[in-house]
């Protein structure tokens, strides 16, 4: 298991998308809400690398874990 602590601005930057809090904040209300059905690796609007590195760093219980989770659970809110 990987111990690099990231933030989440950090998680926003490692997929390529801006990473100021605006950027972030719109990037939320354009994809939100994403259905419960749908696992976060699984949504449309990821390019195959995104949705690539979301899986692995689930599944590896990597450093970006904890922010991958966080990113899910914002993307669910209405």
């Amino acid at each position: 298991m990987e111990t690099t602590q990231h933030s989440f601005h950090e998680l926003f930057a490692q997929l390529g998308l801006p990473s100021d809090d605006g950027s972030i904040a719109q990037f939320l209300q354009g994809h939100s809400p994403l259905s419960g059905a749908v696992a976060l690796p699984d949504a449309d609007f990821w390019s195959p690398a995104q949705a690539v590195f979301l899986r692995e760093s689930l599944l590896q219980d990597s450093g970006w874990a904890l922010h991958v989770d966080a990113l899910s659970v914002a993307l669910r809110r209405p």
